[in-house]
């Protein structure tokens, strides 16, 4: 369980999306290998672009490919974002316990928000098509802020929800999620269903991590106590 104080109790819970409550990872590297074949970029491997999964798109390019400049970028954008979102047919499915987890933590109060790398339209998408829109209490996406690991992106959320940063938690399967949090002050848990494993997600000081959606719960628990 979060360690709270009488003064702060745990209010906002922020979560990633891609491999954190949906998975889908196999579908974000084969529309990035598919569009990378329509540029005619030199190839990467799964295990390289499985890495950049969870930056925003021109965040996402460079580590990919440095130096490449603002036509390639937009290029790789366009091809990706046409495979993903209308041309790839990979599933993708919430993870185990999702919309339950989301539901608990909404009738026990908490606020709920997303901080992710997709953009405003993906993530549109992704919580219409999931019906988990209805959940949020905000959303931030990689194409209205600056990239994660920047911390902007969660500091906008804490701000337009009126939390001290103390009282949030960020909750993602990437080093990109955890070093947000860190670096703004805010608590992080890291889940190791999605991209990074444990040995990855452990040099980012989160303050726990967990294997599945339904472990968080009980670690949330005193969030609304005295601590």
């Amino acid at each position: 369980m979060i360690p709270r104080s009488d003064a702060n109790a745990l209010a906002l819970v922020v979560f990633d999306w891609d491999g954190t409550l949906m998975d889908s990872v196999a579908r974000i590297v084969n529309s990035l290998r598919q569009a990378i074949g329509d540029i005619g970029a030199e190839p990467r491997s799964e295990a390289q672009l499985r890495d950049i999964i969870g930056l925003g798109v021109r965040q996402a390019t460079q580590a990919l490919y440095p130096g490449t400049d603002g036509a390639f970028t937009e290029a790789l954008a366009h091809a990706y974002r046409s495979h993903y979102l209308e041309r790839d047919t990979t599933p993708t499915p919430l993870y185990p316990g999702a919309e339950q987890v989301l539901a608990q933590l909404a009738e026990r109060g908490f606020l709920l928000a997303v901080a992710t790398g997709k953009s405003r339209r993906g993530l549109d998408k992704a919580l219409k098509e999931t019906g988990l829109g209805r959940f949020f209490d905000a959303t931030a996406t990689a194409d209205e802020h600056p990239s994660k690991p920047d911390p902007g992106m969660l500091g906008y959320l804490v701000d337009r929800l009126g939390v001290d940063r103390r009282d949030a938690v960020m909750i993602g399967d990437s080093s990109y999620d955890l070093e947000m949090a860190r670096r703004l002050g805010v608590a992080g848990i890291g889940i190791t269903h999605g991209v990074h494993g444990a040995e990855i997600l452990l040099r980012h000081a989160p303050f726990a991590l967990v294997g599945s959606l339904e472990e968080l719960p009980p670690l949330l628990e005193v969030g609304q106590g005295s601590g």
